[in-house]
């Protein structure tokens, strides 16, 4: 395999998916990528909540928030979601740290949005710019993007907005998915934010540890992780839904062999709800980049 070749390689796999896609990958120092049009900015689904919790832990350092202070999220303020405390009926208490966890490990909207609330969106974007991601930028959290299906598809709820996104006889082209109009970033920015964190450069050596830790607990494995699935192989990531948008960024790390950075973004061409071929698509890519990457 050549190094003209693997790009190949991996468009075909996206597109036998039915998916555009956009991936880059990346040794901790940068020498050895792949790039699949890896510098077109991508709305950022879910995965705004990488870099608020970059943005999160930056605080923690300059102890401008106690991360075991106890919250309040009452039920009539919280973000709805499919998981987590957005799917809960009544009052939480629980510590900054925690909500920045459920906000990793399961994608929680309330946790995500409570965290935003406390760092915004300006310092948010303040650390980007001292991490030099100059292509992302976020404008806004889960309930913002939310509020914009429903004001997109005309829908009464959240429900019935992402039903008629799903619905091929009701075409629609929702703000969620202009990168101009959407927190939005690139592959190639979210593996430097991976390396920079690997590399001890985002943050002190306490808050590095607890980000990765936090990445090492996602539960989730339908997609980069779908790639490597046999036993020793360590993967710290977090994944970006929103609509028919499909993302995950992920530092990979193969028994006794260097870690790799990986983003994969999609968007695939049916808006069903469900897409497990999209979704095996981005593990499939993200192995072909490390088994590469590895080997040259």
């Amino acid at each position: 395999m050549n190094g003209v070749s693997i790009h190949d390689d991996i468009r075909t796999v996206l597109a036998g998916a039915g998916v555009q896609g956009w991936m880059h990958a990346r040794t901790l120092d940068g020498n050895r990528v792949v790039d699949v049009d890896a510098d077109v900015s991508v709305p950022t689904a879910s995965l705004y909540k990488l870099p608020l919790l970059i943005a999160f832990c930056e605080m923690v350092d300059a102890r401008l928030v106690d991360p075991r202070e106890q919250v309040r999220l009452t039920s009539m303020q919280r973000t709805a979601g499919p998981t987590g405390i957005s799917t809960l009926s009544d009052d939480v208490v629980m510590s900054w740290r925690d909500i920045a966890r459920l906000m990793i490990a399961v994608s929680d909207n309330a946790a995500g949005d409570a965290i935003l609330g406390l760092v915004g969106v300006e310092r948010t974007n303040q650390t980007l710019a001292r991490l030099g991601m100059r292509q992302t930028r976020i404008i806004g959290g889960s309930a913002d993007s939310l509020r914009g299906l429903t004001d997109d598809t005309g829908a009464r709820t959240i429900a019935e907005a992402f039903e008629i996104l799903a619905d091929l006889d009701r075409p629609i082209d929702p703000s969620a998915y202009d990168p101009v109009l959407s927190s939005s970033t690139t592959p190639s920015d979210m593996t430097h934010l991976m390396a920079e964190l690997w590399n001890g450069r985002a943050l002190s050596a306490a808050q590095s540890l607890f980000a990765q830790d936090l990445l090492n607990g996602q539960v989730w494995t339908h997609r980069i992780a779908s790639g490597f699935a046999y036993d020793g192989v360590r993967i710290a990531g977090k994944t970006g839904t929103l609509g028919a948008l499909r993302h995950e960024v992920a530092m990979v790390e193969l028994p006794d062999r260097p870690p790799i950075a990986v983003a994969v973004f999609t968007l695939p061409a049916r808006p069903d709800g469900r897409l497990p071929r999209a979704d095996r698509a981005i593990g499939d890519a993200a192995r072909l980049a490390v088994r590469y990457l590895l080997a040259t």
